[in-house]
Order: structure tokens, then sequence, then C-alpha cells
């Protein structure tokens, strides 16, 4: 278990999670759809992009020293399994990107290879910087199913209808942007007496922490509006029978984030900023399960 936690097992769960509802939910329920990779090369894309993330979260326990301090690792071994962890993905990723006929998207997960490596070795405690990585790391992720289900089969016919689809991931992919740069944000507010005694600096030492808060509450509008128009859009003007999407969206997307933005002006201890990621982190996982709500509801009803 402490191996597990070393990794972040949980973030990994999520991933797989997410890649799964998009091909699962979303792309195999379109009718006529022929994808790129088959059963057991979208499993190997999964495991490819797991294993990368899982490096990354180790590095970052290594360069910190907690893999020996926290988990009883050393550090020989800890780089041992890193080295083999982005061995295994970025050798898998290089398979399936030549077996698709696209080489040069291997060069994908290369770069998230080494912009992970860069980050816990560099810029971690470069402030702004730091958050904006591991945001936009997050939404690349959930662009990996488009690029690779998607990209390889189009053709002059098909081009407007794969360009919507991958459109939707586009957008999820934005949601995912913020949402990801906001928790990032919190969890610097909640370390914020930890980091000032390390001498690390981030946005909340460098403005306030108050005053964080609210630039933060701010930044949360931003999903917010996204999710109000687009349910007004694509879910309130449609047929009736996309009823139960809305009433989804409402409750366990929208809702946790209206939690969350009242939260933070009553947020004062660590305990309360930590539970407010964990918050943002629910609005996450709903958010992924969304689009296989969506397309149920639009497949059976509408």
């Amino acid at each position: 278990m402490k191996s597990a936690r070393l990794i972040r097992y949980g973030n990994l769960l999520f991933l797989a999670f997410a890649f799964c509802a998009f091909r699962y939910g979303f792309l195999e329920q379109q009718q006529g759809l022929t994808l790129a990779l088959n059963q057991l090369q979208f499993l190997m894309l999964v495991f490819s992009c797991v294993c990368i993330a899982a490096g990354g979260f180790l590095i970052n326990n290594i360069i910190d020293g907690d893999s020996e301090i926290n988990f009883g690792i050393s550090e020989a071994k800890g780089y041992n399994l890193y080295a083999a962890l982005n061995i295994v993905g970025v050798g898998i990723g290089f398979y399936l990107s030549n077996l698709i006929g696209e080489p040069g998207f291997a060069l994908l997960f290369i770069l998230i290879a080494a912009t992970m490596y860069f980050y816990a070795t560099n810029l971690k405690y470069t402030i702004v910087v730091n958050n904006l990585i591991i945001a936009l790391l997050v939404a690349v992720s959930i662009l990996i199913v488009g690029i690779y289900d998607l990209y390889p089969m189009i053709t002059p016919e098909n081009q407007t209808y794969l360009a919507t689809l991958f459109g939707i991931f586009i957008d999820f992919a934005f949601f995912t942007f913020v949402i990801s740069l906001i928790r990032e944000i919190v969890k610097n507010i909640r370390d914020v007496n930890k980091d000032y005694n390390a001498g690390i600096n981030t946005l909340p030492i460098a403005v306030g922490k108050e005053r964080m808060a609210k630039i933060t509450f701010v930044l949360s509008l931003i999903p917010v509006g996204l999710l109000l128009f687009y349910a007004n859009t694509y879910l309130i003007n449609e047929k009736s029978a996309l009823l139960y999407a809305l009433i989804y969206l409402l409750l366990f997307v929208l809702g946790p984030l209206i939690y969350f933005m009242i939260g933070l002006w009553t947020a004062k201890t660590e305990k309360d900023f930590d539970r407010l990621s964990l918050v943002l982190k629910i609005v996450l996982a709903f958010a992924a399960l969304s689009i296989v709500v969506i397309t149920f509801n639009i497949q059976n009803n509408a």
C-alpha cells in the first residue's frame, strides 16, 4: 500500500477511468464510427499513459526525498523503478504510434515524460509556471484518446464529423485544465505556511492567502460559465428527453462547483482547503462521467 501511494494510485485510477469513459461511453456509442485502435490496443494505450504518469509521480517524490522516508523505498530503487515505468510507457506509445501509421505521435509520450521530469527537478517551485504545467498535463491526457482513435481515421468524407467529435474532447480538456489549475492553487493555499517556512514562493505567498482565495473564486466562475453555456446550448434547447442529462450536470458537476465557491469564502484552515481540493477532484470525476450520461441519454431517448 505504501508503494501504491508513492505513485498516487488514486490519480492513476482516475486517469484510466477517464480514458475508458471517453472510449466506451462516448466513441464506441457513435453509430458507424470506426476507431483506429482495437480493444487490446486501447488497453495498451491506457497502460502506457498510466506508466508514464506513475513515473512522474514517483520522480516527484524521489526529488522531494519522500520515497525512502515515507514509503520505505531507497532512492536507487526509486530511480530504477522510474526508469522502468518510462521505458515501458514510452515504448508502448512508440509501438502504437507506428501501428496506426503515425510514428510522430510517439513524441507526445516523450514530451509528457520529459515535462514531468523537468517539473519535478526544476519547475516545481517556480511560481505560476508550476501550476500551469500540472493543469496542462492533465488536460493533454484527455486529448490522447481522441488523437489516437480519431486522427488516423480522417478522410475527406468524414473530416467534418470527426472534427466535431474531437471538438468535444477539446472542450472537456479546457474544462479540465481550468479545474486542475484552480485545484493546484487551492493546494498552494492549503500549504502556505509549510511552503513559507521552507522558503518556497507560491502565489498565495506572493499575493496573500486571503487575496488568493478571492482570485480563485473569480477563476471558478469560468467553469461555472462553461457549464451553463453548454447546458443552455446543447441540453436545454434540445428535446426534453435530455432532461436527465441536464439534471445530472447541474447536480453532480455544477452543484459541487457552487459548494466549492461558497466554501472558499469561509475556508481558513488546512483541513478546509484540503476538503475543497477533494471537491474539485470529485468535479473532475463527475465531469468525465457526464460524457457517458449525455451520450446514453441521446442514444436511448433523444
